[in-house]
């Protein structure tokens, strides 16, 4: 009898939590339920914008930036100036 009577206030705290989280989500399901179609609007968005600047993406290689480019070493490691 000791235990029931010391374990019954946990369970009912858990219980009644249980039953206030559900009428809190009853009231909410129109909410979330747009929060869930704001989300999965927005994931769909991100994906076709990634899918799409893959697609433009040029192949990796050397990239010419207009610099001039330093006149080729001798075989001491001496620049060669140009005649």
């Amino acid at each position: 009898m000791a235990c029931a009577a010391c374990c019954i206030g946990p369970i009912l705290a858990f219980l009644g939590g249980l039953g206030v989280l559900s009428a809190v989500g009853a009231l909410w399901v129109p909410a979330l339920a747009a929060v869930t179609v704001l989300a999965l609007g927005a994931t769909a968005w991100v994906l076709h914008r990634r899918r799409k600047a893959a697609a433009c993406m040029t192949a990796p290689g050397p990239v010419d930036l207009g610099l001039p480019t330093p006149p080729p070493a001798d075989g001491h490691g001496h620049a060669r100036l140009p005649q």
